[in-house]
């Protein structure tokens, strides 16, 4: 990837308890959001091997086109998905997930894993309705986290 398109690329989380409203979205802010992720070249979403398990298992009988497995396959065909590698999160783990941090995690296990794929995003911008995950984000030390449960309070397209 060069330089320019890294520069240019706005990357963001998108909790699986967030998906549901991609499918058939009356809310215009989903509506931004899908059209954004569809439409905007520099628009990436990102993702590791268990959060896309998670979107295929909660996700694959919605019959409708905005539904987030339609725009992770248009985004893969474009190069617009970052995949955190389980390598990367194993590292990441080792480095950072001590006894004291883990301690303190009030966010179930599942969650947990997704902690690094935010963390090593670029912009680390989340979407989550999911309490306890956004406070593990947001008191990670040495990490700034954006965290908001609707899309309309992330600057996301920014």
């Amino acid at each position: 990837m060069s330089k320019e398109k890294r520069e240019n690329k706005k990357d963001i989380f998108v909790d699986n308890n967030i998906t549901k409203n991609f499918c058939n979205p009356v809310d215009p802010e989903y509506k931004n959001l899908i059209k954004w992720l569809i439409y905007d070249s520099t628009a990436y979403l990102v993702v590791s091997k268990k959060l896309l398990a998670e979107y295929f298992r909660s996700t694959s009988h919605s019959p409708s086109l905005t539904n987030i497995t339609i725009i992770i396959d248009k985004l893969k065909r474009e190069g617009r998905l970052c995949t955190i590698s389980n390598e990367h999160i194993k590292e990441f783990k080792r480095q950072y997930f001590t006894n004291k941090i883990r301690k303190k995690f009030t966010c179930n296990k599942e969650d947990q894993e997704h902690i690094p794929v935010v963390l090593l995003s670029d912009r680390k911008y989340v979407l989550t309705l999911d309490q306890k995950f956004t406070d593990d984000l947001l008191n990670f030390p040495g990490f700034k986290v954006i965290v908001c449960d609707k899309p309309q309070d992330l600057p996301y397209d920014k």
